[in-house]
């Protein structure tokens, strides 16, 4: 195993900050123009697909900035309050990146016949669907395979960290400092008694960021994707501590006892559900969650609280194959989250996340 060390004890803070802006805007950098070559060669191979997301005004590049930034400044802050380490500012996927990144073009032809013939659901042959609820059958994002495929779960952190221009891991980030606190409230508990899940933990980068703020709690992940549980799996053994316990699951019908677990996480899932699955996810993690426990919900931007931002969220679903996307943009998981049971919820926007954190009531 191998543990990145502590780079607080032999750097000083200022230049550990100017170093972790630099890697930031270096990603940012990337990703715009990744993005911006991307669509040009698609355009050029699909001339109907030439104007179909609407243009952003430049107030609204503007607060995408502002937002990045303060995100930015959040994500140093609490790493300087020890939340976690500094060195997971830092903690990125290099192999991943230089191993991959190459595959990222090969795949986009493959997406160019996909978006022409409006092949949506479609699988290698090799692969096995049985068993899997038919909304999950789904090439998101385009993706080769959907979520059933190791190339797909190869691609994907690199995808992400692409889409989101550097950012995903930094707003990733911002469920350690909730789901820390929360499992703060159980002062008779022991740090290796305390039980937290990561619903829907696909490569297990969410894990990997719990086990560095939180290095001696059980850790556990399902993932309804025996080729993301595999990455998830290889990504997790690279780092000190207990390996986190993961199971193929579904997140409607969890296989654990009832008021489990301590805490729960969950990102980047509720917008690749329809209404009634993300219902069903939340009465499942009530459930499970002792009471007193804290549940962290990590998701996109909505509509009710970014108006701002509505341009951009209705070119995401044009742009990208995200069935469910509109219909999450309205949703009120507030009221979902209340029907459930649970009590004192907290909502936050970080860039383009919005946050739930909410608690099972001890009563």
């Amino acid at each position: 195993m191998q543990s990145t060390p502590n780079i607080d004890q032999f750097v000083p803070e200022s230049l550990t900050k100017f170093a972790y802006q630099t890697f930031q805007e270096g990603k940012k950098v990337f990703g715009f123009v990744h993005k911006n070559l991307s669509n040009q060669l698609t355009e050029m191979a699909i001339p109907e697909r030439k104007g179909i997301a609407k243009p952003l005004t430049p107030e609204t590049l503007n607060l995408l900035q502002q937002r990045l930034a303060k995100l930015e400044e959040t994500d140093w802050q609490d790493a300087q309050t020890g939340v976690y380490p500094a060195s997971l500012l830092f903690d990125n996927p290099w192999s991943d990146f230089f191993r991959y990144y190459p595959e990222v073009w090969l795949d986009l032809a493959k997406i160019w016949q996909r978006v022409q013939k409006k092949e949506y659901q479609k699988f290698d042959t090799t692969i096995d669907k049985e068993g899997y609820p038919n909304y999950y059958l789904q090439n998101f994002h385009y993706q080769t395979d959907g979520y059933l495929s190791d190339m797909s779960a190869n691609l994907y952190d690199l995808q992400v960290e692409i889409l989101f221009n550097g950012s995903a891991d930094a707003m990733r980030r911002r469920i350690l400092a909730p789901l820390k606190q929360g499992l703060a409230k159980f002062t008779d508990v022991s740090a290796k008694q305390m039980r937290v899940l990561d619903v829907a933990c696909g490569t297990g980068r969410t894990l990997r960021m719990i086990r560095a703020s939180l290095p001696k709690v059980s850790l556990f992940g399902i993932d309804l994707s025996p080729a993301y549980l595999r990455k998830a799996n290889q990504l997790l053994s690279e780092i000190s501590g207990e390996l986190p316990q993961l199971l193929q699951a579904n997140g409607e019908e969890l296989p654990y006892l009832d008021n489990y677990f301590h805490g729960i996480s969950s990102v980047f899932l509720f917008h690749e559900l329809p209404a009634n699955a993300r219902q069903q996810v939340i009465e499942e993690c009530f459930r499970v969650l002792q009471p007193g426990g804290t549940l962290v919900i990590c998701d996109s931007i909505q509509v009710t609280d970014s108006p701002e931002l509505q341009t951009m969220m209705e070119n995401f679903p044009a742009i990208y194959h995200e069935p469910y996307y509109r219909n999450y943009t309205t949703d009120n998981i507030g009221d979902r989250l209340e029907k459930a049971g649970f009590v004192d919820i907290d909502i936050q926007n970080h860039g383009f996340s919005k946050y739930w954190i909410t608690c099972k009531p001890v009563a």
